[in-house]
């Protein structure tokens, strides 16, 4: 008997993929562990699934739409991240430079000794900078009164870089990984080297010409109707979060701040590491722009993002994954237990999102939800992740 056609396998495992995320979606609303989704995946640059599923607005009765507006918290890194990108590609920037070349005064302290901290230490969260939250409400960044950026207005992105600068580092420059502020600090460099506030910048680079059009540091009047209300995690099921809420880290004792309404807040500062909202179309065009082979950036560039900066283990995605610029690297994908190959590059976002980029296969999905932590770090992105590949 003839096998049957390349393009009938590959429709049939097109089929698979569909039932099984649509069973991965229909499980996370059913059991309420999510209150909205929107899924996208695009193979080799084409869309092969795309869904939206659940609610945007309990209360208001407002179902998801595929092009709902989400808060993106730290899907927000990945985007000021090309954007600095795009700066190093043009000559403007270069990634082994000292920060101080473009801000002088940043100079934080690490063991009684001032360290050289460069752009790439900065991006790939080696640099020793932390958040305020891990301080767990007492530490030399709260008493700065330093925002993390899912929290906090009136001041500006120069203040805020000022702040964090008079906070010691948590370890010493390249000798380390930690999740931090970093990002922020970068958008803080792109404004001075392009002489713009980093909200132009950002639509200049990167949001402008991929026609990124609903994503920003601030959603308009106009648009407030699309954004979608933010849940957390709660006994229960799914609760909205109020305007000012400590929301305790996936069972664990560590509490993250979070206030939504600075999404609409025109006097909110840009954050670069977590400011940013958007929907998920949108993103999706972004990551595009990572595949191995586009002309967004030059393939120096690209080999730089995916080049683990710091090595196995280093990331919090979990043994096996590095961290490059802008996403963790997987290192071993037998050690970290994920069906995805070795090379994929993913992220996350606190108010409930995951996408990954896998350069092997020419996948890229992106997951996003209104619901904290589940969406993130909860079955559900597990159950998204392993319907990709068919299990």
């Amino acid at each position: 008997m003839l096998a049957p056609p390349a393009s009938l396998m590959a429709q049939a495992a097109d089929e698979s993929m569909t039932r099984l995320l649509d069973s991965a979606i229909d499980s996370a609303i059913d059991e309420n562990r999510v209150v909205g989704a929107v899924v996208l995946v695009s193979h080799d640059g084409e869309l092969v699934y795309h869904r939206a599923a659940g609610m945007a607005d309990t209360a208001a009765g407002i179902t998801m739409t595929e092009d709902t507006i989400f808060r993106l918290s730290s899907l927000s890194k990945p985007i000021v991240t090309a954007a600095a990108m795009r700066l190093v590609d043009d000559g403007i920037l270069d990634l082994d430079a000292p920060v101080t070349d473009w801000l002088p005064d940043f100079r934080p302290g690490f063991d009684g000794e001032t360290p050289v901290i460069t752009l790439r230490q900065l991006l790939s969260h080696t640099s020793g900078v932390s958040y305020r939250g891990f301080e767990f409400g007492s530490g030399p960044y709260t008493d700065a009164g330093v925002q993390d950026g899912a929290f906090g207005t009136g001041i500006t992105l120069e203040e805020n870089v000022t702040r964090i600068a008079t906070a010691p580092l948590t370890f010493e420059p390249g000798t380390g990984w930690g999740y931090g502020l970093g990002v922020d600090v970068i958008g803080r460099v792109i404004e001075v080297a392009t002489n713009l506030p980093l909200e132009v910048a950002v639509r200049d680079l990167v949001t402008g010409p991929l026609g990124m059009s609903a994503t920003g540091f601030h959603v308009p009047v106009w648009e407030e109707s699309r954004l979608s209300v933010s849940y957390r995690d709660a006994e229960n099921g799914p609760v909205a979060m109020s305007d000012h809420e400590w929301v305790p880290f996936a069972g664990t004792v560590a509490k993250v701040l979070f206030e939504p309404p600075r999404a609409t807040d025109p006097d909110a500062w840009p954050s670069a590491g977590a400011g940013m909202s958007g929907t998920p179309p949108d993103f999706l065009e972004l990551l595009e722009t990572f595949r191995p082979a586009q002309s967004f950036f030059s393939d120096e560039a690209l080999m730089a993002m995916y080049q683990p900066v710091a090595g196995e283990d280093a990331a919090s995605n979990g043994p096996g994954w590095g961290f490059g610029i802008g996403g963790a690297i997987l290192i071993d994908p037998e050690k970290s237990g994920t069906p995805q190959p070795e090379g994929t590059f993913s992220w996350s976002g606190a108010y409930g999102h995951t996408w990954f980029i896998d350069p092997e296969n020419n996948l890229v999905v992106v997951a996003m939800t209104n619901t904290t932590w589940e969406g993130m770090s909860g079955q559900f992105s597990i159950d998204i992740r392993n319907a990709v590949y068919g299990n």
